[in-house]
């Protein structure tokens, strides 16, 4: 991320500086602590300060490329169902800024990173089920619907940017109309699942350790102003199948089954066997991690984010995993196999 050593290099961080001023006497911010807190894959960044109460955390959208509004809804959504998730200090929705509280400088993904006993480990992602079954009873009707249009438009990332750009392979007829049922496969059997609010992204960066007091309940949850009204496997699938962090078989399976049955407690829509559920979230996560790897494709050849690509190898994994479990997928695995042999390996220079 850009210094905030110049600001004049910078018109957004001149804007927002600008704005930091005028609220620093309510908030006691010292605009001298500025300094990046973190980026994604969008527009979006954010910054950390501090505050007469501790840090705060400014989130800088700028309005051509970002809309806070939705980010406001789901806030109060989740907010309203029990979740830790940032509180709005202040918002200025045109200009982009938002100040809000700080959960904590370390991302589940960051504290796995430096290394965390299983006993640690295991806490940190039973909160993030309980979460997750807390989030889903949230209302989803005033979010736009994940539904089988929304899904089938996603996977065409899929072809375009990690078969065709990535792997600089052509698809001859008989591949594309593989692939074409293939995907309706999937959407037609994810579109049927039962409504829920969707995170999209509900995996190891987008929840914070909440270790403190001040941070709130463990976890935080962050980067939510995607969702939407979609599949209930969703995020599970999300969480189990993490495409920042590697999780084997055993351990996806124990999270699964802790999750269904917390689910089927809470009085979810969830399939009654395990095994008919398992399937499910399996398929969604191919469908999930296709697109990934179309999105990961994108992000470095078009928006020049190359370090997307250290995760391709796990994503690509997760893909085989399940579609080598399904024999409806073995067409599926066999152009896998054809692209994998096409992977470009393409050094950069920073």
């Amino acid at each position: 991320m850009e210094s905030t050593s110049n600001p004049g290099a910078d018109p957004r961080l001149t804007t927002l500086t600008h704005w930091l001023t005028g609220l620093a006497s309510r908030h006691g911010l010292d605009l001298g602590t500025l300094q990046p807190a973190s980026s994604d894959a969008s527009f979006r960044r954010y910054f950390r300060l501090q505050g007469a109460r501790g840090t705060v955390i400014v989130m800088d959208a700028p309005p051509e490329h970002e809309d806070c509004r939705p980010f406001l809804h789901v806030t109060g959504l989740l907010k309203d169902v029990g979740l830790n998730v940032p509180g709005i200090l202040e918002q200025d929705v045109e200009q982009g800024l938002l100040l809000l509280t700080d959960l904590g400088p370390s991302t589940y993904y960051q504290a796995i990173q430096k290394g965390l006993d299983d006993t640690a480990l295991q806490t940190l992602y039973r909160d993030a089920i309980r979460a997750l079954v807390a989030m889903q009873q949230a209302p989803a009707a005033t979010l736009p619907a994940y539904d089988a249009k929304r899904l089938k438009q996603e996977l065409s990332l899929f072809p375009e940017w990690y078969a065709l750009r990535h792997c600089q392979a052509q698809l001859d007829g008989r591949e594309t109309a593989m692939l074409e049922k293939t995907f309706e496969t999937l959407v037609q059997d994810n579109a049927r699942q039962p409504v829920v609010l969707v995170h999209r992204d509900f995996h190891s960066p987008n929840l914070m350790v909440c270790d403190r007091p001040e941070y709130g309940p463990n976890p935080g949850v962050i980067d939510y102003q995607d969702a939407l009204a979609g599949p209930l496997t969703y995020d599970i699938a999300s969480l189990v199948m993490d495409a920042r962090t590697t999780w084997e078989e055993p351990q996806q399976l124990d999270w699964a089954i802790r999750y269904w049955e917390a689910a089927r407690s809470a009085g979810l829509p969830i399939a009654p066997d395990f095994a008919d559920f398992h399937r499910a979230y399996e398929w969604m996560s191919l469908q999930r991690n296709l697109r990934i790897l179309g999105v990961f494709a994108r992000l470095s050849h078009r928006d020049h984010k190359h370090h997307y690509l250290d995760h391709m190898p796990r994503v690509n994994a997760y893909v085989r995993q399940v579609a080598s479990r399904y024999g409806v997928f073995t067409p599926l695995l066999r152009l896998l196999d054809k692209l994998d042999n096409r992977q470009v390996s393409v050094g950069y220079t920073f």
